[in-house]
């Protein structure tokens, strides 16, 4: 009798040893969420969607262009921009017309100058022999002043048209840098008309429809990259000694009913205020009101998911 007694006290023993064993083992050091770093993917500009071939779930590309929306009003605008630019050059005033009379006016006045200039030498020369009057010579003269006259006045006449025409032309031309900037404004909203995927990772949710008419800013889909997550977890204030940044760490999940899976994962920023503890989420001391936030980074091998719960234990910790 005695000795069924030993062996039940030791079959005991052995038991709470075992489960005692057990809570050691599953005695976590801090509980968290698994979160991903989420982009909103939107429209720039308002329109009609007329291409989108994506579905939740799908793997996206950095910069692969994943939706188009209709800018079929903004080609149409920079269209009429063009034309405006193209009216002014036919706006501007040509002055060589102008110019070239006055120019030939010019070189006939210099061909008569030049007569006169041969009339007075001869008739100075008669005057010298007195076969001639100091009158006639002095008539020539006269005609040469006048002529000289006559052709200042055709030169400035000449200035006044190209400062002229030059004047209205730049007035008609300095509507065409804004015309230019205007343009430039155009081409850049029709190029955002092409969405353009920003990071390469997964589409967790689609918001808009191929056909469907949008705003400027409205959410077309949802995208995060999963092939790492961060474990949000917190822990109490006595624990931030056993904690530093780099630090690796153990992050389990839950695996069947019993069982966990085991991840490494990497401690990359810790709050440096504390807060109250969420709801969701225990300590290891569950008595404690504040806490502080920490992320650890996990390399998902597809089983991690955003929202599911996760535990981790300090590879420094007792």
């Amino acid at each position: 009798m005695q000795k069924y007694l030993l062996l039940i006290t030791a079959f005991i023993t052995l038991t709470f040893s075992f489960q005692s064993c057990k809570n050691d083992e599953n005695a976590f050091d801090a509980t968290g969420v698994f979160e991903a770093e989420e982009v909103l993917v939107s429209s720039e500009i308002p329109g009609r969607i007329v291409q989108m071939k994506i579905q939740e779930g799908d793997i996206l590309q950095a910069d692969s262009i994943v939706a188009t929306i209709d800018a079929g009003n903004l080609d149409l605008q920079k269209q009429q921009v063009e034309a405006s630019m193209q009216a002014l050059g036919e706006k501007t005033n040509d002055a060589t017309p102008q110019i070239e009379l006055l120019r030939e006016q010019l070189r006939v006045q210099e061909s008569q100058l030049q007569t006169l200039e041969k009339e007075r030498q001869r008739f100075t020369r008669l005057v010298s022999a007195d076969a001639a009057t100091p009158k006639q010579l002095d008539d020539i003269v006269a005609q040469m002043d006048v002529l000289k006259g006559q052709m200042l006045v055709t030169r400035q006449q000449m200035n006044v048209q190209e400062a002229n025409v030059s004047s209205q032309n730049r007035s008609v031309l300095s509507e065409r840098k804004p015309l230019a900037k205007r343009a430039e404004i155009l081409d850049d909203q029709i190029s955002r008309s092409r969405v353009v995927n920003p990071i390469t990772g997964t589409v967790l949710m689609r918001y808009s429809m191929q056909g469907e008419v949008i705003g400027a800013g409205k959410a077309i889909y949802k995208i995060a990259d999963l092939s790492s997550l961060t474990l949000r977890a917190y822990i109490s204030g006595d624990q931030l000694s056993l904690v530093k940044l780099g630090q690796p760490v153990q992050v389990f999940v839950d695996s069947g009913a019993k069982a966990y899976k085991k991840y490494e994962g990497k401690v990359t920023w810790i709050a440096d205020k504390a807060e109250f503890t969420p709801k969701t989420i225990q300590t290891k001391n569950e008595r404690a009101n504040q806490v502080y936030a920490m992320k650890i980074v996990v390399k998902n091998d597809g089983y991690l998911k955003i929202g599911q719960y996760g535990e981790l234990k300090f590879s420094n910790s007792k």
